[in-house]
């Protein structure tokens, strides 16, 4: 109950008497029970989850020492006169989560106060157990990677591809993807965010494979760009730009630095081999529950200043995309451990020529 210990101690901080969080991630991370129709309300000396009849039985099974309530009818309205109940008046809600329908409904005798992102520097910070669980995520993804190897060829399809991953995935006893994945190849892959597509698997072709799974309620994020037959002189030399620029941000990530010197460091790198302005993208992000979490890795924005702590998980994921000719990029998760930045991952960053 630690961490609905720390909601407590936040609610004090912010003068709260009670927050109701009603996203899907922040209902999972304070409870671990997942669904589509739960909410949590935190006061200052209790905690409750509150769901529909299609799984209140199984959270009151799995949900020990928590007061687990069914909601009959309309969900916002038996919330408001629970806490009224409980007798709170100053309450905090998820005001970057809910509709604005939601909001209209929480109107009325309460002090409703609206926070983004109330549990972002919490979860930013994994524990021992939630790092272990991303491991164990992270290495399924490998092994899912490893036997791809053996089944590319020339002539299939980016959705057959894409295909065999999800198939994979649910072999290793994944519950899905953590986002869909992107197979892109030839031109595709100067696309950072190409949709996997019909397109089939050429020789003498990149093909950039971005995938990641739900492993026990937490996401990965794995990115490797390889070549089927042997790479030309050029991607060999702007390969050999990103992984350097991947290992140079790596050895940045200590306790204590500024989280903005690791995009810089990889962006830095990148510009001076002259290839700065077809980096497109921030060098990582936060990930957890979600795909994308708090914090961002970029030399601008909020976070640049954000001094990296232990326990810290992000991904570094720096790339180089050529319009009309191919992209490479190379990305892992690393956990912030004892200190320094140790990646998740056990596939190496050596190109691979198929």
């Amino acid at each position: 109950m630690k961490r609905v210990q720390r909601v407590q101690d936040m609610l004090r901080k912010h003068k709260l008497d009670a927050f109701l969080f009603s996203s899907q991630a922040n209902v999972f991370y304070l409870s671990g029970f997942k669904s589509s129709h739960a909410y949590v309300v935190v006061s200052r000396d209790s905690f409750h989850l509150f769901t529909d009849g299609r799984y209140y039985d199984r959270a009151k099974e799995v949900l020990k020492g928590w007061d687990v309530r069914l909601i009959k009818g309309k969900a916002i309205s038996e919330l408001k006169a629970f806490l009224k109940r409980l007798g709170v008046f100053r309450v905090g809600y998820e005001e970057d989560r809910v509709s604005c329908e939601i909001r209209r409904q929480l109107r009325g005798s309460l002090k409703w106060v609206g926070f983004s992102g109330f549990l972002k520097e919490i979860r930013s910070i994994k524990d021992r157990e939630e790092i272990e669980t991303m491991r164990e995520g992270v290495r399924a993804s490998d092994r899912v990677y490893s036997r791809l190897l053996n089944m590319l060829s020339e002539g299939m399809r980016e959705l057959d591809v894409r295909a065999l991953i999800v198939r994979e995935f649910f072999k290793e006893g994944a519950t899905g993807e953590s986002f869909p994945a992107i197979v892109a190849s030839g031109e595709g892959s100067a696309i950072p965010h190409w949709e996997t597509s019909n397109r089939r698997l050429r020789y003498k072709e990149a093909v950039l494979i971005d995938m990641g799974l739900v492993w026990k309620g937490y996401c990965t994020d794995f990115t490797r760009t390889l070549f089927l037959g042997r790479a030309s002189s050029e991607f060999r030399r702007v390969y050999q730009v990103v992984r350097d620029a991947h290992l140079y941000a790596l050895e940045k990530v200590k306790a204590g630095v500024k989280l903005g010197e690791v995009d810089k460091t990889a962006r830095e790198y990148i510009r001076k081999k002259g290839y700065g302005k077809f980096f497109t993208h921030s060098t990582g992000h936060g990930v957890g529950i979600e795909i994308h979490e708090h914090p961002r890795v970029y030399y601008k924005g909020q976070d640049k200043d954000l001094i990296i702590e232990e326990g810290m998980v992000f991904t570094i994921e720096p790339g180089i995309y050529l319009p009309k000719k191919f992209g490479v990029r190379l990305e892992n998760i690393v956990a912030v451990i004892n200190g320094r930045g140790e990646p998740l991952s056990g596939i190496g960053l050596d190109l691979i020529e198929l």
